[in-house]
């Protein structure tokens, strides 16, 4: 017997939330500590707990550029601090493929695991000093990929027109419902994959193990684990890039080319339940 799309997701709702009242408590007590490189690497160890979902992020490119700290800052919640690499704060902008959505005890099933992404995204870490995403937006062309984003996790899905098409060169397009200009993107990979140094700019931008969400006007900050392999990147050779995603969210945007870019051929995430912070 098929499960239909909402009953698909519907079952693990009650999962993905597991507020840890005691640990939300401790930390609210504790002032700021910004990362340490014992913390990043801390991250990528998988929690001890059981994952609620799996997905593949497949064919990622990664586009930054930097941004004022401050700026940034007045965007997050209360109990968000924005993450510096060598006091320089970073947006980005990563189109992607999301593939075999799933509640982990639940095989991938057909036109609702395999759907388009956009997000723009910055750095932050809370008062534990987890460093983690703090996602601005996140557009997809799937609107029951959406609504649950949006009900499971408190994150700012939004419906989007994307199309894509792999080859030698992946070509990506996206336009939100209701915006005026649309966003296309034109890249490969090139060079040879590997891992980068801990200390490095990649592995600061993309190396995150911990994203953060809060219920509306911030009122309850939450933090949610993901586990994969460390991201084999890539140079990213770009024939055509956009910027336009950050003003969909009407930020204030950025200006030239992109000032890091790279790619990776992406990995399989264990996804685990939010907790409070």
């Amino acid at each position: 017997m098929c499960a239909s799309p909402r009953h698909y997701f519907r079952i693990s709702v009650n999962v993905i939330a597991n507020p840890d009242t005691s640990e939300a408590q401790a930390v609210a007590r504790k002032e700021f500590r910004k990362p340490a490189l014992e913390d990043r690497l801390a991250a990528r160890e998988r929690p001890k707990k059981t994952a609620v979902m799996r997905q593949e992020w497949k064919n990622l490119l990664f586009l930054h550029w930097e941004a004022p700290a401050d700026a940034l800052q007045a965007l997050l919640p209360p109990g968000l601090r924005v993450d510096t690499h060598d006091g320089r704060a970073w947006i980005g902008i990563v189109p992607f493929f999301m593939r075999g959505v799933r509640p982990a005890f639940l095989p991938s099933m057909p036109g609702l695991s395999n759907f388009l992404e956009l997000n723009v995204r910055t750095y932050v870490y809370d008062k534990s000093g987890t460093p983690g995403v703090w996602f601005f937006s996140l557009d997809a062309n799937h609107g029951v990929a959406c609504s649950l984003g949006r009900k499971l996790f408190n994150l700012n899905y939004r419906n989007a027109r994307i199309q894509a098409r792999e080859g030698n060169w992946t070509d990506f397009r996206a336009h939100r419902k209701g915006s005026s200009e649309g966003a296309t993107f034109r890249y490969r990979r090139t060079g040879l994959g590997q891992g980068v140094p801990s200390e490095s700019l990649e592995f600061f931008l993309t190396e995150r193990y911990a994203l953060y969400c809060s219920s509306e006007h911030g009122a309850q900050l939450w933090r949610g684990r993901v586990h994969h392999n460390p991201y084999q990147l890539y140079d990213a050779e770009i024939e055509s890039y956009s910027s336009i995603p950050i003003a969909w969210n009407r930020q204030s945007p950025v200006s030239g080319p992109p000032q890091h870019q790279c790619a990776s051929p992406g990995v399989e995430v264990e996804i685990f339940p939010l907790q409070k912070v």
